[in-house]
């Protein structure tokens, strides 16, 4: 076979390179012999069990000037543009030489050009060629992985796992975990995983992990019972061991009672880490049990006052709760403790993050100066928008409205997210200074650029109902309901705006009913709920409803209506009580205002 022209340029520059190593060599007689395509090769003696080199002996390489020319040949041949002829030869000098080295570059080029059987047979020669090599092992796990041949790596799988020190476990356990839950059929990965910890499940020192890990996969091949179940195992094995209560704690849920008992079990021991209970104080949180998630981040302040990050949680949750005094404090022991946060990044953005929520408690209490000058401090690129728009709010409400559009409108808007955004912001402010018909003008050019918008449409209806233009809000959001029926807030916003005026109660209640069905969990479209059972005159069913929904979020406007239906049903010291938590957290809140206004009662 004649051999191609570009055969003949490769193997020219070939041995021109290897010319020029030979003269070399002969004029340098005390030059080391030539080393090996990546790393110097080991002593034979030293490498003969797993390939690897003995850093503390002279290295000499195992390769020929002839494996060397193929080497260099396959290196050019593969970056020429054909990886399948360089992967040959590379791999035929890495049998040759037992180099391991060669053995990866022959799975690299494989897996370069996608070829994945050719990298499983690459690797399969490695293992051939050094059967103690744990690295060429390793490799042809995670390509038997990505080739989602799962049930072929029990036996590998287990071999490293007896191979690898106990002292590494913690790490492996989550590296099997990582790399199983991306094959494609999870549940056969969840059983390959099991079949090949049997050893470590059934070892008291390692079950906890193993289990765990088990538990991962189950969880991912969506088997959350069969998850708990290894949860439960794992911690009766060690009730201290860190991957159990982590599993449990991914596992709360409503439909998973069981799962919270153990997080709590593994948190009563005074081991327990901070990480883990900061973990499920933010689950508490998400959950809105804003009190029990409180009392988490607490312990971890009391028993670990020097972390940084409990502080400024606890403030947030603290202000959440209409908690300001405490939640000012909590944030500015964070700020005071920032600056000895080793990464620049994080500190960074906690700082920020506790910027803003000092100017948010300080406009709570009517310092609107101080609120700037928290915000002043933040010198953060990546909120530039979220920094300018707060600015600005805080301008606005200081009668400086037109100080503040302007530093809406330095805002970028090379996208049409920006774009989004500063109409959004301008909007806004323009609304929060009663400039409402500016505001409905702004809308309404952007809806006739984009009639369709669904996000115009509904903030056009909102501006509307505030110019009592109440034919046309409702117009625009039965439009809205044709564009997107599955849109909750449309339902909603149109159910609400009927129950406030006592019109149509029973539309009202059917409406807002569709939006429940469409949000379950919205503590505000329950609050609008509790309303049109208050108009339609169901004091117990409105109480009951309005209860959950502040419970959930007990946000002003919510405060404001449980505390009008507390009042009409006699239990004026509650409704006393929760229109002072509201006021704490906003007094200025319209409608919370125009409650304790129309009832005519002081706190």
């Amino acid at each position: 076979m004649t051999p191609s022209p570009r055969r003949f340029r490769l193997a020219a520059v070939a041995l021109l390179a290897l010319s020029t190593l030979a003269v070399q060599a002969q004029s340098t007689p005390t030059s080391p012999p030539i080393p090996s395509a990546a790393t110097p090769a080991p002593d034979p003696a030293a490498a003969a069990s797993d390939g690897t080199a003995n850093a503390s002996q002279p290295v000499v390489s195992a390769l020929t000037a002839e494996m060397f020319y193929e080497v260099l040949l396959g290196e050019l041949t593969a970056r020429g543009g054909e990886p399948g002829e360089g992967y040959g030869l590379i791999l035929n000098a890495a049998r040759q030489s037992r180099d391991p080295e060669l053995f990866q570059r022959a799975v690299e080029i494989a897996l370069q050009a996608r070829a994945g059987d050719a990298a499983l047979s690459a690797a399969r020669a490695w293992k051939t060629s050094l059967p103690n090599s744990r690295e060429a092992r390793r490799v042809e796990l995670q390509i038997l992985i990505a080739l989602n041949r799962i049930g072929e790596t029990t036996d590998l799988l287990r071999a490293e796992v007896a191979a690898t020190p106990k002292v590494e476990h913690p790490l492996l356990m989550t590296l099997i975990a990582r790399s199983y839950s991306r094959a494609t059929d999870k549940k056969e990965a969840a059983t390959v995983v099991e079949q090949a910890l049997s050893d470590e499940l059934a070892d008291p020192g390692t079950a906890a992990m193993a289990w765990a890990t088990v538990g991962r996969l189950r969880l991912a091949a969506g088997d959350p019972s069969g998850a708990l179940e290894a949860a439960f195992k794992g911690q009766d094995a060690d009730a201290s061991a860190e991957g159990p209560a982590l599993l449990a704690l991914d596992l709360i849920d409503p439909k998973q009672p069981l799962a919270e008992p153990m997080v709590k079990r593994y948190l009563a021991s005074p081991d327990a880490a901070p990480e883990i209970r900061l973990a499920y104080a933010r689950t508490l949180a998400e959950q809105r049990r804003y009190d029990e998630s409180s009392e988490q981040i607490e312990i971890v302040t009391q028993t670990r006052p020097t972390l940084p990050e409990p502080w400024l949680l606890l403030a947030s949750l603290q202000a959440q709760t209409g908690k300001n005094a405490q939640a000012e404090k909590s944030a500015r022991r964070y700020v005071d403790m920032a600056a000895s946060q080793p990464s620049a990044d994080l500190r960074n953005s906690g700082l920020t993050q506790a910027y803003f929520l000092l100017s948010q408690l300080a406009e709570r209490r009517g310092d609107l100066a101080q609120a700037q000058s928290w915000m002043a401090r933040i010198d953060s690129t990546d909120e530039l928008t979220a920094v300018q728009m707060r600015r600005a709010s805080l301008l606005a409400k200081q009668g400086k409205l037109s100080d503040a559009r302007a530093l809406v409108q330095e805002l970028p808007d090379a996208t049409p997210e920006q774009q989004r955004q500063k109409l959004q912001a301008e909007v806004q402010l323009l609304r929060d200074a009663g400039r409402y018909q500016q505001a409905y003008d702004m809308l309404a050019r952007a809806s006739a650029q984009s009639p369709d918008d669904t996000d115009l449409i509904y903030d056009q209806a909102m501006v509307a109902e505030k110019l009592d233009r109440l034919d046309e809000m409702e117009s625009l959001l039965r439009r809205l309901i044709e564009l997107k029926p599955d849109s909750p807030n449309a339902y909603n916003a149109l159910g609400y705006s009927l129950a406030d005026r006592k019109l149509r109660l029973e539309e009202a209640r059917t409406l807002i009913q569709k939006a429940v069905s469409l949000a379950p969990d919205d503590p505000f479209i329950a609050d609008s709920l509790g309303w049109v059972e208050y108009r339609l005159g169901n004091l117990d069913e409105a109480t009951r409803i309005l209860e959950d929904a502040y419970k959930r979020r007990p946000d002003p406007e919510i405060g404001a209506h449980l505390g009008e239906v507390l009042w009409v049903a006699g239990q004026r010291d509650r409704a006393r009580s929760v229109w002072r938590e509201s006021t704490l957290a906003d007094a200025g809140n319209e409608t919370l205002v125009k409650t304790l206004k129309r009832l005519r009662v002081k706190l």
